[in-house]
């Protein structure tokens, strides 16, 4: 065998591995099409100026009766209560010291959102709150990671009769997903680490930021934020039939960007035309 069809063999032998890396779920996938038809307002259609703040009660009850799809952030207090906070840290929202795990829940009770009247709301109450009325995308804060928040939150969810799906950075939640809950959309949350210096010289994020946790997790869809479309990975999952996720889209522009590259569109900061 010639020296150039050995490289030919070599080469083709590496692009059938690396599609199989990157590769999300192929077979057995949950209906995917109740999420269709909205875009999803980010930690609901908030203005952390005025008394709706992100993450919040009054946010979430905006962003449902607009019409939007809401995604959300859910992590766990000291004592096991599943709350919807996004930070890992109080200290910007909040201004308390400490994080939120730190806590217990009547504690993160008493604290003020973003200087309004609105507090950390639980999960549960999340959930009655926007009873069904429009999808969710769940995503799971793994700053410790464990997957009990993940246990407790699916619980909640198995009574819940709305539209939703989960996605996280880590890929220890879809994980837990693809053993417990394969019935359930799960994605993949992404990005191109390296251009954020904290995460540069970690190859760990490297192979996060072109999906080559896929092999374990074979996630449904790929969230990345929408600067990073180009990224090879994550046209290649889609290729393969993932679905494409935009965060976070902050005007119009940006928006109708995205449509060429994406199929779902999480935004805030703005109020989009369509």
């Amino acid at each position: 065998m010639s020296t150039v069809l050995h490289i030919l063999v070599i080469v083709i032998v590496l692009f059938v591995l690396y599609l199989f890396l990157v590769a999300p779920r192929m077979f057995g996938k949950p209906d995917r099409t109740p999420l269709y038809g909205v875009l999803y307002a980010h930690r609901g259609l908030f203005d952390n100026q005025a008394e709706a703040p992100e993450n919040s009660l009054p946010a979430f009850r905006k962003a449902v009766d607009a019409g939007y799809g809401i995604e959300l952030d859910v992590q766990l207090s000291k004592d096991g209560i599943p709350v919807v906070f996004h930070d890992a840290s109080l200290k910007r929202m909040c201004g308390i010291d400490g994080n939120v795990w730190e806590y217990d829940l009547e504690e993160l009770l008493q604290m003020k959102l973003a200087g309004s009247d609105a507090t950390i709301p639980t999960f549960q109450e999340v959930l009655a709150t926007v009873d069904g009325k429009v999808p969710l995308i769940i995503e799971y804060k793994l700053d410790v990671a464990q997957t009990k928040v993940c246990e407790l939150v699916n619980e909640m969810l198995s009574h819940y009769k709305g539209v939703y799906c989960i996605e996280c950075f880590h890929p220890l939640a879809l994980l837990w997903y693809r053993k417990h809950r394969p019935d359930i959309v799960r994605g993949q949350l992404c990005m191109e680490y390296w251009k954020e210096e904290k995460y540069r010289g970690n190859p760990l994020f490297l192979l996060l930021s072109y999906l080559v946790t896929n092999i374990a997790t074979r996630p449904d869809f790929i969230a990345y934020q929408h600067s990073d479309a180009s990224n090879l990975s994550r046209r290649v999952a889609r290729r393969l039939g993932a679905l494409s996720v935009a965060w976070t889209i902050k005007s119009q522009e940006q928006l109708e960007e995205a449509r060429k590259h994406f199929d779902l569109f999480i935004f805030d900061s703005f109020i989009p035309k369509n």
